[in-house]
């Protein structure tokens, strides 16, 4: 914010003295308790000398002697002409001046006009992971960085907008989002980099607002950043939205690579409506959609096939080595949230079917299309009466303090499952090794310090069936996270 009291309010009280002292002048020099021509000089140089206009001593002394009420007037015009000049030169810096702001959501630099804008935030999560009864496949208990991401994003004039976020958490640093928008109209905007897939409905919430400290099943099996561009806009006054791109597709659950490897595109889209958004009605926070993507795959190996991950992020189902994708990707998701009051829930399904090719061993050239699906549910309750929403609890009500206010306290639960084709098994996947289905819980009690702190534990519960010699059922996965993040 610009304030300017310093400056105008001296002018202020200057364009007061000089209004007195004309109305003094305007007055006959002698009638009764009227100052004295003199006094009138003295008060009008020590007004010149607070503007910096000192007078030099002819003209303090007139050009043929002592100053006369003229010579007073002349120079009073003169002074409220400099006045108003630096009164015009201080509005129109102020009119160009750009407004920098420091606030709960970060620092930001903006022109006069608002075209042009630059914004810096940051997401940092420190977390703390216990595994327990872990005897048959041990995990590691660490303390580790889960992301360190500053984020450079604004606008160059009404037209475009970009964003730029990086990823120093991990053994190497690498780009998370990188793009421009080409603004045309609320209901149509290109844009094009690297992006999130707009499959997964937890998937699209920022890291920093996710109800538990890892996403769910769904997000496995939902591409998460690719290359690629897109169309993307609002109708109906924000009641409806969609997303329509090209790109260079990516495996279930991971980045896509930074070039296009098979030469083959993916095409995905999203619709989704909030048909009582900006309203008053208490289904304002009522929202469902459905989602979803298609493309050829030709390829063996990261870039191309699947790992699905645990909650705790253990990896329990990969594709045999000799195993190539071979043809065409397809994913489906219905989904949808409703945020009423302090009561959250957002549930969402997704069906992934990949055609799949053998191509050495003793089953070579066998063939496969062959479908995963996974769904969640995860429920919340803010116990201090903010308002759920799917960007979590924005702002406590009364910020932790010592000796007032607690922060916002939130209790999550989720429930989700896992479930790979039968096909897959033997040929496809090692029954030995990979699971043929998980079911996973999880509990969860968030703490917003401030807008900006918040403290997460987790505990987390996933069972298997298969994933083990001899048929048997993988171990259950149990464990304990916490986590400390620092967002604005």
């Amino acid at each position: 914010m610009r304030t300017h009291s310093g400056p105008r309010k001296r002018k202020d009280s200057g364009v007061a003295i000089l209004g007195a002292l004309a109305c003094s002048l305007a007055l006959p020099v002698a009638a009764q308790n009227q100052p004295t021509v003199q006094e009138l000089l003295q008060r009008l140089e020590a007004l010149e000398r607070r503007v910096g206009d000192a007078p030099t001593a002819a003209a303090a002394e007139g050009e043929s002697g002592p100053a006369t009420l003229g010579d007073l007037d002349q120079r009073l015009r003169i002074l409220e002409r400099r006045l108003e000049l630096q009164q015009e030169e201080t509005a129109a810096k102020a009119k160009d001046a750009p407004v920098v702001a420091v606030n709960d959501k970060g620092a930001s630099l903006k022109s006069a006009n608002g075209d042009y804008e630059f914004k810096l935030r940051a997401l940092v999560q420190g977390d703390a992971r216990f595994f327990l009864d872990d005897d048959a496949v041990p995990q590691n208990d660490t303390f580790l960085f889960r992301r360190i991401r500053p984020t450079i994003e604004g606008s160059l004039g009404k037209l475009v907008s970009f964003r730029l976020t990086p990823e120093f958490a991990g053994d190497s640093a690498t780009i998370v989002d990188a793009y421009v928008d080409v603004k045309l109209d609320p209901a149509f905007t290109l844009r094009a980099g690297k992006v999130k897939g707009p499959v997964g409905l937890e998937r699209l919430q920022s890291g920093g607002a996710i109800a538990l400290i890892e996403r769910s099943f769904p997000t496995e099996l939902a591409p998460n950043r690719d290359l690629g561009i897109q169309a993307q806009g609002e109708l109906a006054e924000g009641r409806v939205s969609y997303v329509a791109g090209v790109y260079n597709g990516a495996p279930d659950g991971r980045d896509a690579a930074t070039t296009n490897p098979d030469n083959e595109f993916e095409y995905a889209g999203r619709v989704f409506f909030e048909p009582f958004k900006n309203t008053s009605s208490s289904w304002s926070g009522l929202g469902f959609g459905i989602a979803g993507s298609i493309g050829d795959k030709q390829g063996t190996g990261n870039n191309f096939l699947p790992r699905y991950r645990t909650q705790g992020q253990t990896q329990f189902f990969n594709y045999r080595g000799a195993v190539a994708a071979d043809g065409e990707h397809s994913r489906f998701s219905p989904q949808g949230y409703l945020y009423r009051g302090r009561f959250g829930l957002l549930a969402e399904y997704i069906a992934s079917k990949q055609e799949l090719l053998v191509t050495s061993g003793a089953s070579a050239g066998t063939r496969g299309d062959l479908e995963t699906t996974a769904w969640q549910a995860t429920a919340s309750w803010v116990l201090t009466g903010e308002d759920a929403s799917y960007r979590g609890v924005v702002k406590p009500a009364k910020p932790f303090s010592p000796g007032g206010g607690w922060g916002a306290w939130e209790l999550v639960g989720r429930y989700g499952e896992l479930e790979v084709d039968d096909g897959a098994f033997p040929v496809f996947a090692d029954p030995a090794v990979s699971a043929r289905r998980a079911k996973a819980w999880t509990l969860g009690v968030n703490w917003y310090l401030t807008s900006n702190l918040k403290l997460v534990v987790n505990y987390l519960d996933t069972q298997f069936e298969g994933g083990a010699a001899a048929g048997a059922d993988r171990e259950d996965e149990k464990a304990v996270f916490s986590r400390l993040q620092v967002a604005f």
